[in-house]
């Protein structure tokens, strides 16, 4: 399978668009919330199905997980997931609401927008990166939010690619808020999975053999 032939030079090339990706979400982030946020990307690395259900925690921890699929010139699915405890925090700050928590009871309808915002704002900045640098036409479906067990969100973005991709792009994000108590970083990961004739199609366009 193509993916298989993905160097660290291609691994590096997609975390260089991950940073300029993250540098506008941090600024979409910033104005949302008015005050600085700083974003990073401090690592991009291929990983199996497997590996990334425990890059997330394991199949049985609890996350906030956005799901969307990627379509026009590039096709395939991308997940957002962070830990449900840091979502918390993070919706708590945006909404000003600190009895919120996804894990137990109904979320509002305010504090489920408000993450699929920042699915939005985050998923949004990174393929608008890709799509700069490739010149492909890259186009986000509408954000699905589900708050669950890894492994079972997961398997519902899975179920369409398994059959012709062994493996995942994995983005991890740091985002840090300039008065969050004790420096905390909001650490999420990005899962894309492109159908492998796309990532011929991005690293054809990039120029990366």
């Amino acid at each position: 399978m193509y993916e298989k032939n993905i160097t660290s030079m291609h691994l590096d090339v997609l975390k260089e668009i991950g940073n300029i990706g993250a540098a506008h979400a941090a600024t979409a982030l910033s104005t949302l919330l008015n005050k600085k946020i700083d974003m990073k990307v401090p690592k991009v690395e291929m990983v199996s199905f497997d590996d990334m259900m425990d890059l997330a925690g394991g199949p049985e921890s609890v996350v906030a997980g956005i799901y969307l699929q990627i379509e026009g010139d590039v096709s395939g699915s991308m997940f957002f997931v962070l830990p449900v405890e840091q979502a918390n925090r993070f919706i708590q700050r945006l909404i000003h609401d600190e009895s919120l928590d996804f894990q137990f009871g109904q979320v509002s309808e305010i504090a489920a927008s408000a993450m699929q915002e920042l699915g939005n704002i985050l998923s949004g900045s990174y393929l608008s990166a890709l799509s700069d640098f490739t010149g492909l036409k890259i186009y986000p479906t509408v954000p699905a939010l589900s708050v669950d067990m890894v492994g079972a969100i997961i398997s519902f973005g899975l179920v369409e690619v398994s059959h012709v991709s062994d493996y995942v792009i994995v983005i991890d994000t740091a985002l840090n808020e300039e008065d969050a108590p004790n420096g905390e970083s909001v650490k999420g990961h990005f899962f894309l999975l492109p159908n492998p004739e796309s990532f011929q199609a991005i690293f054809n366009a990039l120029g990366v053999q």
